[in-house]
């Protein structure tokens, strides 16, 4: 068994490379996705569920199934979404996490040093991320993304801003319900206030209770509606009998502005939270690596947006975004273990407890899942292998890359405009971009096809999205891969053929 997993490995490697100088496609033909569809089992033959062996499946797997999937691990070149990379150390490292299959659900330290290593992860990831001492953070964890991590921050918005209008310490939210805990603290209403805010948060709205309606948008304007209109806030925080959760958005997933515009913004809402006893969840999915950016002109507007995050109560981190770890990597953070604790721990189960007596809490008791994949290794590699040297490097790339494709959009003439601020200077447009970038072709009916005639090409892959009503090319930049001289040239090369191609056949 042990030479047929080194040669599948060996294969597997050789199936995923991608030879220097060149690119693999963004996403399958529609005969490698026919065929592999094809391969399917079919439930109407007589050999359906019978086992075909190691060796049979392996290469079932390797020429029928991976013809069939997309490219956004092996290309540099795959902007859809936010869908980052692989770095090979994380690959590595996710390896050893199912060739030893650590279950990290209760901390045993005199058993397996697991729980250890999640913990040592998520402390260099608040240095790294300059968010203030372990110490400040004590509650933290892994989830699945950005929801799983949107569903803690909520839920512990909830307990928290019920639990502090409740008259006896002793009874919670995780305790007595939500319905009893809010006719007792006298709460009419939640909201989530909100800009922009990503769909999951209203996902995890609908999960902890509180429903997808309590989602209120406040956006500062129609020009900037990803920004939050904090007097808004401030009139939304003195509704009598309601209480309220300030979801900062950092950054807006189709424009990748933040919510904030600096430390002011962050200062004036943690006041007013304490004031009006509020909770504060950022949303820092991606935006907040801006914040490992060099600390060069060019990235200072990236730096003002990312000021004051810290301030906030609880914050969610993709890492199988900019982090360049595999799927699913999501970060929990916020300010008491305690909270995290009164919602979700995990009582009456004598056969799961740990003994434990050291600071590090079973993961059981401060997440969604008994059951947990050791998807903190691959986080670790990544932070011991790169430092934040390396780190900072790569999230410059991505960012020059991203303004790559905002100058090869802008060189195309006039045939395309970038958004949202289609009529500021260049420069003023590469300050505010982070990674992400958003246009759309001036011709309607060109830009109603946009999309599909970029990914059909099959050069470069990109998300479709919307803005003002309106369809919109969405491009964001999160792999390791990142090139931005081969970005300009790929995107602008791309782009003119498209644009002349529609006029030829308008013609």
């Amino acid at each position: 068994m042990n030479s047929f997993i080194e040669q599948a490995q060996r294969r597997i490697r050789e199936s995923a490379a991608v030879a220097p100088g060149e690119h693999a496609p963004t996403l399958p033909g529609l005969d490698k996705l026919s065929h592999a569809r094809a391969s399917l089992p079919d439930a109407t033959k007589a050999d359906y569920l019978s086992g075909r062996g190691p060796e049979d499946t392996l290469a079932h797997l390797l020429n029928d199934i991976v013809p069939g999937f997309n490219g956004e691990n092996r290309s540099g070149r795959y902007w859809g979404f936010v869908t980052g990379s692989t770095l090979p150390i994380a690959e590595v490292a996710d390896n050893i996490v199912s060739a030893y299959d650590q279950n990290v659900q209760v901390h045993l330290p005199n058993q397996t040093i697991s729980t250890e290593v999640e913990d040592a992860a998520l402390k260099m990831l608040l240095r790294l991320l300059n968010l203030g001492e372990p110490e400040q953070w004590e509650g933290r964890t892994f989830t699945t993304g950005a929801t799983g991590s949107n569903i803690l921050g909520l839920a512990c918005g909830r307990e928290a801003v019920i639990t502090s209008r409740l008259a006896s310490s002793s009874e919670s939210v995780g305790e007595i319900g939500l319905l009893r805990a809010c006719m007792k603290a006298g709460i009419d209403e939640i909201q989530v206030l909100t800009s922009m805010g990503h769909s999951s948060l209203s996902k995890a709205a609908s999960v902890v209770g509180l429903g997808r309606a309590s989602i209120k948008l406040l956006p500062f304007s129609e020009a900037e509606p990803w920004r939050l209109d904090i007097d808004a806030v401030e009139r939304e925080l003195q509704r009598k009998n309601v209480a309220s959760i300030i979801a900062i958005s950092a950054g807006e997933v189709n424009t990748g502005r933040f919510a904030t515009t600096g430390v002011e913004d962050m200062q004036r809402l943690r006041h007013l939270a304490d004031q009006y006893r509020a909770w504060i969840h950022v949303d820092g999915a991606f935006g907040v690596f801006a914040r490992t950016l060099p600390l060069k002109d060019e990235f200072s507007s990236l730096h003002q947006a990312n000021a004051g995050l810290e301030l906030c109560d609880s914050m969610t981190i993709d890492g199988h975004k900019l982090l360049n770890v595999p799927y699913d990597t999501g970060i929990f953070f916020t300010r008491r273990a305690s909270t995290l604790n009164d919602v979700f721990k995990n009582p009456n189960a004598a056969y799961l407890s740990s003994g434990n007596t050291s600071q590090i809490q079973s993961p059981l008791n401060i997440g969604l899942e008994n059951s947990r994949r050791f998807r903190a290794l691959p986080v670790y590699a990544v932070l011991m292998s790169e430092g934040r040297l390396g780190i900072s490097r790569m999230m410059e790339r991505m960012v020059i890359t991203a303004r790559a494709i905002a100058r090869a959009i802008r060189s195309c003439g006039d045939d395309y405009v970038l958004l949202p601020d289609a009529g500021s200077r260049l420069d003023s447009f590469d300050d505010n971009t982070h990674i992400v970038v958003l246009f759309r072709a001036k011709d309607d009916a060109l830009n109603k096809v946009l999309v599909q005639r970029i990914n059909e090409g099959n050069e470069w892959y990109v998300s479709g999205s919307s803005w003002d009503g309106k369809p919109a090319v969405r491009v964001a930049v999160s792999s390791w891969r990142a090139d931005s001289e081969d970005a300009f040239n790929t995107v602008k090369r791309s782009l003119m053929a498209i644009s002349q191609a529609h006029r030829d056949s308008q013609s």
